[in-house]
C-alpha cells in the first residue's frame, strides 16, 4: 500500500520496467510489427513473422527480467514484502540500467539493424530507470535491511 513511507523512485523505476515487460510482452504477441515499431530490427521482426522461437525466447527472457526488476522495486519502495538480498538486487539494477544507458555506444556492433533512433530512446529511457533504482536505493539504504514493514 502506498504511504508516506513508501520510497517514490523505487516505485516509479519499479512501474517503468513493469512498462517495459509490458512492452516486450506485446512483441511476442503482436510479432513483427511490434518488434519493427520498438526498433529491435528488421531480423526479429522477420523471425517472428516465420515463426521462429529464437524472437520468442530472447524476448521472455527479458520479460522475466524486467519483471522481477519491477519486483524488486516494489520491495524496496516497501509496497510489496522484502525480497531476498534486496540491497544487490537494487544496486545491480541500477547499475546494469545506467550501464546500458551511457554505454549502448558499445553495443551498437552487436545489433547493427537496430535504428539510431531507437539507442538513443531507449538508452535515455534505461538511463533514466537507473537513476530513479539508485536514487531510491540510496534514500532508503539504511531501512532496506530491516525486517518490519
Amino acid at each position: 500500500m502506498l504511504d508516506s513511507r513508501s520510497n517514490k523512485p523505487l516505485l516509479l523505476g519499479a512501474l517503468f520496467s513493469a512498462a517495459a515487460a509490458l512492452a516486450h510482452l506485446g512483441c511476442i504477441l503482436f510479432g513483427g510489427d511490434w518488434y519493427r515499431f520498438f526498433g529491435a530490427g528488421e531480423q526479429m521482426a522477420k523471425m517472428a513473422e516465420a515463426g521462429d522461437p529464437y524472437p520468442t525466447i530472447v524476448t521472455s527472457i527479458l520479460v522475466a527480467i524486467l519483471t522481477v526488476w519491477s519486483l524488486y522495486g516494489l520491495s524496496g519502495a516497501r509496497i510489496i514484502t522484502k525480497l531476498p538480498l534486496i540491497k544487490t538486487a537494487l544496486v545491480l539494477i541500477s547499475s546494469i540500467y545506467i550501464v546500458r544507458g551511457v554505454g549502448f555506444f558499445a553495443l551498437i556492433p552487436m545489433f547493427p539493424e537496430n535504428s539510431m533512433t531507437f539507442w538513443v530512446v531507449s538508452s535515455l529511457i534505461c538511463l533514466a530507470i537507473g537513476v530513479l533504482y539508485a536514487v531510491g536505493t540510496y534514500q532508503s539504504w539504511t531501512t532496506l535491511s530491516e525486517t518490519e514493514r
